[in-house]
């Protein structure tokens, strides 16, 4: 904890102090983008904090990245707060790698200063996971590609003004390989050609998710990202960063859940006695505190080694999976040391629970992980 990430922590802290669980409740209950808080986000600089310097951003690492996302995890906004702008940090990183100097010029201060709001657009609903096996299609016709297709999961693209889309450009059965023939777009998200319908879904209500259907949208050629076929590769950067930002917030929605917890267990009596005191109720939160913290420990051992360079699939992974388990259990604990009012909106752990959901699904699995550690890290065959 360097005095610079202690001043990071500490600003986001404040930032995050003015927007309290009323507001994200009400935010969470009429499904409205917290537009707000973003823009204060946006005013303080944070939405470039690991882009190049020389584009406006100030080209930290994902160490003070994922210190900045468990901040802002840990306090009132939880999840919600988080994706509000999570695909600023690294989403963006092909454009930084493999844009021309032009398209980075052109697509990086805007997303600085919050004047563009980018969706990302991958998953499909037969793909799944199996992101080599998406259809959605861009054919090359002159100067620009025709898409038509269907994504789902595209998070805020109710707001966004811009996609970064990966599409398919050679056939999966003339590809060159599984991963060959996958194109990367970065362009305006033109409602004209994209129809946008909202999931209803069971938390992270502040923020959208949507299935998205392309049809003749036409993408001028200079809006792709390096060459035609290469895409897959190119979002395989962005991996590693997305799974360590994940783990951070997750360990911060946890620490927040069990404070609320605590507390709590430390004001209710019941049987003439505070319910703290019951070894029932202690005994659990404790192995939440232990197992964050060890969860914790995995996630800056990730950050650490991608700041180095160094290879940190395991180690990201890993923190993911820990993170994520961990923070479920702490919010579930979180809402039955509250016994019925943990059912009730009034005390907020509910929305921390329906919202912690999310993270032990997307974007990678349990069992993914799990497949990953077993063959990359221990030798084990292939499963799938």
């Amino acid at each position: 904890m360097t005095e610079e990430r202690r001043q990071i922590r500490e600003a986001i802290k404040a930032l995050c102090s003015r927007f309290d669980d009323r507001y994200w409740s009400e935010k969470d209950t009429k499904h409205e983008f917290p537009h707000e808080f973003r823009a204060a986000v946006a005013q303080e600089g944070w939405l470039g904090i690991t882009m190049p310097q020389e584009y406006g951003g100030a080209g930290l690492g994902v160490t003070e990245a994922a210190l900045m996302m468990q901040t802002v995890a840990q306090s009132a906004g939880a999840i919600s707060a988080c994706s509000t702008f999570h695909i600023n940090l690294f989403g963006p990183h092909p454009v930084v790698l493999y844009g021309t100097e032009e398209q980075r010029r052109r697509i990086i201060p805007p997303l600085l200063t919050g004047a563009d709001i980018v969706a990302f657009g991958v998953t499909e609903p037969d793909a799944g996971l199996d992101t080599t096996s998406i259809t959605t299609r861009a054919v090359r016709d002159g100067d620009r590609y025709i898409v038509n297709g269907q994504k789902v999961w595209t998070t805020t693209a109710q707001e966004a003004n811009k996609i970064l889309l990966l599409t398919r450009t050679t056939p999966r059965e003339e590809a060159k390989s599984r991963t060959s023939g996958l194109t990367l777009f970065y362009t305006d998200l033109d409602r004209r050609y994209v129809e946008i319908q909202a999931i209803d879904k069971l938390g992270r209500n502040a923020v959208d998710s949507n299935a998205t259907y392309y049809r003749d949208f036409p993408i001028p050629v200079d809006h792709r990202i390096g060459a035609e076929g290469e895409g897959f590769r190119m979002l395989l950067d962005s991996l590693n960063p997305e799974r360590i930002l994940v783990a951070a917030e997750c360990v911060g929605v946890g620490r927040r859940a069990l404070a609320k917890a605590a507390a709590y267990a430390n004001e209710r009596r019941v049987f003439g006695r505070f319910i703290g005191q019951n070894q029932s109720i202690q005994h659990p939160l404790a192995a939440s505190w232990m197992a964050l913290e060890a969860a914790d420990l995995m996630v800056w051992k990730a950050a650490a080694l991608y700041d180095a360079g160094k290879p940190c699939g395991a180690e990201a992974n890993a923190a993911k999976f820990l993170a994520a388990d961990a923070a479920f259990d702490a919010c579930d604990r979180a809402v039955r040391t509250h016994g019925g009012f943990g059912y009730a909106r009034e005390f907020h752990v509910e929305r921390y629970l329906r919202e912690i959901m999310l993270p032990r699904i997307a974007p990678v699995s349990r069992e993914m992980i799990m497949n990953f550690i077993s063959e990359r890290v221990l030798g084990l065959p292939k499963s799938y």
